[in-house]
């Protein structure tokens, strides 16, 4: 345990899973949002290692869980809970790592409230995982990233259940006080569509033009923290970030479910242009409400080039676009945000160390209105 933040007594105990998988890059906006809870809240932080054979223990625990229809745990040590805490929360990428939650050591009788909040829950993949499901029973409320599973997930397991979009450390992200200059045309990391890719590729090949994209497969990483900085320093330097909902090119997996991935949030905060296929759910239309939030391009299409030569006709709007994503950013998607809405789920009040947070951003917010950009 992390014993007092911010000199108060600790009042949220938190599991994490940083310890479980360090190197998971989709993993590493989770621990951001920890990080930044232990920031502004009293936080007992609990991040337990995995032994020798937790990859090989993991693999028999999912299957035999499904198999039997019912909650197998691993091998991570219990949580031994002296000290009486508001709330426990728990965050975890999917049902499945529910499993490494081990709730023993007396939590619910020294905890007022739990939360436990999920980042992936496809509608399409529910059969599959109603026994990694059933671990949710222990909880008061559940969040879920993904806006359109609510409901099922709502009615099959009776708890409290609510949609929280991802969010984004947005000072860190931010290019104010002193922003860079962009020297970066287009950033696109992860998913990728061939048709586009290949457009980019040759505008490269045509022109001084600078494209960004992942060269490497794989998901792993060194250092998350060191990860999640690079990525924030090369978004500040790119004038488009390409976006599209998750699993867009996995129909089989998320069937006809549109929601909405961290890469949007990443976009905005950095003051990127975003391009690509805009959900078409009632969340992005919550969210990303403001003019020019993002320029539409279909999956796979090849316009790119047509969106860039209309982007240079018009420097002025293109700067405004900029600025506007990071005031918005600023002032609504920082985990600081979704951090209050949790405890207002959990029915707590908010620790000093959020209002003060609220007010670094705001000033910020009012900054980047003002300045005029160093770009040429």
């Amino acid at each position: 345990m992390s014993g007092e933040e911010n000199g108060r007594r600790p009042r949220i105990l938190m599991f994490s899973q940083r310890n479980i998988y360090p190197r998971d890059a989709w993993r590493t906006p989770h621990y951001e949002f920890e990080n930044i809870i232990r920031q502004i809240d009293a936080v007992d932080l609990v991040a337990p290692w995995p032994n020798a054979r937790f990859s090989q223990m993991s693999r028999l625990a999912q299957g035999f869980s499904k198999r039997i229809g019912l909650p197998v745990k691993l091998g991570i040590p219990s949580m031994t809970v002296t000290h009486r805490y508001d709330m426990l929360f728990v965050f975890v990428a999917f049902p499945k790592d529910l499993l490494n939650f081990n709730p023993a050591g007396g939590w619910r009788d020294r905890c007022k409230t739990s939360v436990c909040m999920i980042d992936e829950i496809w509608l399409r993949q529910i059969p599959k995982q109603r026994s990694f499901l059933k671990n949710l029973s222990c909880f008061d409320h559940i969040v879920l990233y993904y806006s359109q599973s609510v409901k099922t997930i709502n009615e099959l397991t009776r708890k409290d259940c609510h949609f929280l979009p991802p969010g984004i450390d947005a000072l860190k992200f931010c290019p104010y006080p002193d922003p860079p200059k962009r020297v970066i045309d287009v950033y696109s990391i992860g998913r990728r569509a061939k048709v586009t890719h290949q457009k980019l590729l040759e505008m490269t090949r045509q022109r001084d033009f600078f494209y960004i994209y992942d060269s490497l497969a794989g998901s792993q990483v060194i250092n998350w923290e060191e990860h999640r900085a690079i990525l924030a320093n090369i978004a500040k330097r790119s004038r488009i970030y390409i976006v599209n909902p998750g699993l867009i090119d996995l129909p089989e997996v998320r069937g006809n479910q549109i929601e909405i991935g961290n890469r949007y949030f990443e976009g905005v905060a950095a003051g990127c242009i975003l391009v690509g296929e805009i959900p078409q759910n009632e969340a992005y239309g919550n969210l990303f409400d403001w003019p020019d939030a993002m320029i539409p391009l279909p999956f796979d299409s090849d316009r790119i080039g047509e969106i860039i030569s209309e982007l240079d006709k018009h420097p002025d709007r293109e700067e405004a676009q900029h600025r506007n994503n990071i005031v918005h950013a600023l002032r609504r998607h920082d985990w600081t945000y979704r951090w209050e809405s949790i405890l207002r789920i959990a029915g707590l009040d908010p620790a000093p160390g959020l209002f003060t947070r609220k007010e670094r951003l705001e000033r910020t917010a009012t900054l980047a209105e003002g300045q005029i950009s160093s770009n040429p």
